[in-house]
């Protein structure tokens, strides 16, 4: 059972640069109402000259943790309410944010025959539960959904894929067109949990009747999807199980190591790197300042690994990647951050050959997005929009598997509840993720011209 959190987060939103530095990740203690954590947001003036170093060294002297950093702001953790970073002393306000226990409160199973009326879209699963809601799916419709086992995790679980597609006697379209490969994963890293819940629903609308609001089917005429929710079983169980904010596999990475655990978003095999370091953000948008550069260390959230595909489960999906036809669509989901990025994110200065397309489609896209809900998501480089980083999977599917459109996806919100987004946002989430995929299935297909229909 998840312990109790009360979380505030203070509100500052200013702009910031990073500088590199190691970070262990260490299991976070148990919380309880009487003993409850705090999450706080720094800003550029809440630290001399904008250097994150002195943010992690005050953080590491408070024993508390690096929640999530951004361009505008370092969030940080801490084991206790009263905590605080004696010298960052800037904070512009604070929220509640309730339990943990409320992310997870299934009580079996939903009807997944209704999209709509679903009860599983309103809670998060841990991994048993994510498993059997996939089984049920290929059980109910074994015309669409076939389950593809893609390897073994670093401890032993099975990963798999979800190809749903419609077979060529059962198609609905009169001209004859070849479908393509349309690929979607969720959590690369393992706290990001409403990526997992949307890769979830969005396979629940692929096999949705086409008549109910934001069911995907009909798009089976034209795609083939696949899948893959949990591309991180290891850390998400760990997740579950020890600590909530736990970002990467769960790999030994040597025998002398203390720390385990490669960043699987680092780990891809182009312009992969061995240093692991945070990238400065003056360095990020020229590439032309020189900084001196460590070992990786294998304690920070972000080592890369020793080499590219080391992880075994960003090898099986790579793998996977390469089986299959006619690919022309990627998408990386991610929290947090409403954003829709494109290629690259190992370089601030180089453009993909295909970028007036990407950020064409990108726009309608964020338009499509906020045509559900009202969200606003912006778009632009990964690197511009978030940090420089080398071995990241966009810019693998992109330059390497070939990939015309691929794009990583980061979901709800921008920092009030961060990677602990209620559970009652599932669902909108959902939507409005579906609304996205279908804008970006017809501007491929090139259906949005031709009248089909939208959100």
């Amino acid at each position: 059972m998840l312990s109790h959190w009360l979380v505030f987060l203070s509100c500052a939103s200013l702009a910031c640069s990073f500088s590199s530095y190691e970070y262990e990740q260490a299991p976070l203690e148990p919380q309880t109402p009487e003993r409850p954590g705090v999450l706080r947001r720094y800003a550029r003036s809440s630290f001399p000259d904008g250097d994150l170093q002195d943010v992690i060294r005050a953080a590491e002297a408070s024993d508390a943790h690096v929640w999530q950093v951004g361009q505008s702001h370092v969030d940080v953790i801490f084991q206790r309410a009263d905590g605080h970073l004696n010298e960052l002393s800037y904070e512009a306000g604070s929220v509640i944010l309730d339990g943990l226990d409320d992310l997870h409160n299934y009580s079996g199973r939903g009807n997944i025959g209704f999209l709509a009326n679903s009860t599983y879209h309103s809670v998060y699963h841990p991994l048993y539960e994510i498993e059997d809601f996939v089984g049920e799916l290929a059980r109910t419709r074994p015309d669409l959904v076939q389950l593809v086992n893609l390897g073994h995790t670093a401890q032993g679980r099975e990963m798999f894929a979800m190809q749903l597609s419609r077979p060529a006697d059962e198609l609905k379209r009169t001209s004859v067109v070849k479908k393509t490969g349309f690929v979607i994963t969720g959590a690369q890293h393992a706290r990001e949990w409403i990526a997992t819940s949307t890769a979830l629903y969005l396979a629940h609308a692929l096999v949705a009747d086409e008549a109910e609001d934001f069911a995907l089917s009909s798009w089976l005429d034209y795609f083939d999807f696949y899948i893959i929710p949990v591309p991180n079983p290891d850390g998400y169980v760990y997740t579950w199980e020890n600590d909530r904010l736990w970002y990467k596999n769960r790999q030994i990475v040597g025998p002398a190591e203390r720390c385990v655990g490669v960043d699987m978003n680092r780990n891809w095999g182009h312009k992969w790197k061995s240093r692991s370091k945070l990238p400065s953000l003056v360095e990020d948008m020229n590439d032309t300042v020189s900084t001196t550069e460590s070992e990786a260390d294998p304690c920070s959230p972000w080592y890369p690994g020793h080499r590219p595909f080391e992880s075994p489960e960003v090898n099986n999906i790579a793998n996977f990647i390469t089986t299959l036809p006619a690919l022309n669509t990627y998408i990386d989901l991610r929290s947090y951050g409403q954003m829709v990025s494109t290629p690259f994110s190992y370089s601030c200065k180089k453009t993909p050959k295909d970028a007036e397309n990407q950020l064409e489609a990108a726009l309608g896209a964020v338009n499509a997005i906020k045509q559900v809900h009202g969200t606003p998501f912006t778009t632009g480089s990964l690197c511009h929009q978030l940090y420089k980083a080398s071995g990241n999977v966009v810019d693998y599917m992109y330059a390497k598997a070939g990939i015309k459109f691929s794009y990583s996806v980061h979901l709800r919100d921008t920092g009030t509840y961060g990677f602990s987004l209620p559970a009652e946002w599932i669902r909108p989430v959902g939507e409005e993720t579906a609304s996205m995929i279908r804008f970006l299935a017809g501007f491929i297909s090139g259906r949005n011209k031709k009248g089909h229909k939208s959100i």
